[in-house]
């Protein structure tokens, strides 16, 4: 890792990311026949920094949310666990960001409908944030997700990624491709550039053909990955296989064992951030291992945030009581 030029940074990590609601039906239930939902917050970036936070890092977490209870309820769920939010812009008028999910049973995969149109995220630009701030930080965390909302928010992430590298402050960059959000070619443009100035980039196997058009085997592909934007570390999965690393020193394929899937959102954000912490720690290839760990913890629970203890991540799985 690489320190911040003049001064220790305030922040181990600061990103940028959209609050949201998601309502979730039942089990067997499809959303439009459903008499009940269940409620929580969501935010890929936010739930980043909040298990970092968790795990003893110190984290800011930026977003453009509406006055009163909904953007409340969102704010309260993040700084329960410590994320710093003082760079969080809060506007009179404007809608809160929903997603409703139908969990799926197997033949039926998970379906998603998002109702983020018009919100206040989305119209809040560059100027409207405070950037010395933010980018007091060892890393500032970025996503393909927040990249796709409109060309406002992709300009808010090529920025941060730019300024960043000016000021010494390293990037990761999670692709996270969203196929109802965007497309593989419009992603491809607008990730490319930042993906050059990431010192880490999560990319799985299937997001490589999608935005990159890059195809093979998991060696193959992150090698190729790391070949063409420069990064330091490549970090990639394949849905139920894997996870890999790639570094400069090689390839490193992790064995995962499968899990009861309680609540499948999140679990992604879990892993980065627990390998965004073995990377602030100095050890990445630990790293993805305390994210395998967290992922799976993710899976088990209900809410996009997942709540774990820095003991807990080193609990050999299958424990039934930790005495």
């Amino acid at each position: 890792m690489t320190a911040n030029a003049t001064k220790t940074p305030k922040y181990d990590l600061s990103t940028i990311g959209e609050g949201q609601i998601r309502f979730t039906v039942d089990r067997g239930e499809r959303l439009m026949f459903t008499r009940s939902v269940h409620m929580n917050p969501a935010c890929s970036e936010a739930n980043v920094a909040g298990l970092l936070s968790q795990l003893g890092r110190q984290t800011l977490w930026t977003s453009s949310l509406p006055e009163g209870d909904l953007g409340d309820y969102i704010l309260a769920e993040y700084r329960s666990v410590g994320v710093h939010m003082d760079t969080m812009v809060r506007r009179p008028g404007g809608r809160t960001a929903l997603y409703f999910m139908e969990p799926g049973e197997y033949p039926m995969p998970a379906n998603v409908i998002y109702d983020r149109e018009w919100t206040t995220f989305r119209a809040t630009g560059i100027d409207d944030y405070d950037w010395d701030e933010i980018l007091d930080t060892k890393v500032i965390f970025l996503t393909g997700i927040t990249a796709a909302l409109t060309d406002t928010t992709a300009e808010v992430v090529r920025y941060a990624a730019d300024e960043a590298v000016k000021r010494g402050v390293e990037v990761v960059l999670d692709v996270n491709f969203r196929r109802k959000l965007w497309s593989g070619e419009k992603a491809r443009e607008v990730l490319e550039p930042i993906a050059r100035q990431a010192s880490v980039l999560f990319c799985s196997i299937a997001d490589a053909e999608k935005v990159f058009g890059i195809t093979g085997t998991p060696e193959e592909v992150t090698a190729e990955l790391q070949n063409r934007f420069g990064c330091k570390y490549i970090v990639s999965t394949n849905h139920t296989e894997g996870p890999y690393l790639r570094g400069r020193e090689g390839f490193y394929p992790y064995r995962t064992t499968p899990v009861s899937v309680i609540d499948r959102p999140g679990a992604g954000d879990s892993f980065v951030s627990a390998t965004i912490h073995g990377y602030l720690s100095g050890n990445i290839r630990e790293g993805v291992k305390w994210g395998q760990y967290a992922s799976k913890v993710a899976l088990t629970h209900k809410g996009d945030l997942t709540r774990v203890r820095p003991g807990e991540l080193d609990i050999p799985l299958g424990t039934d009581i930790d005495r």
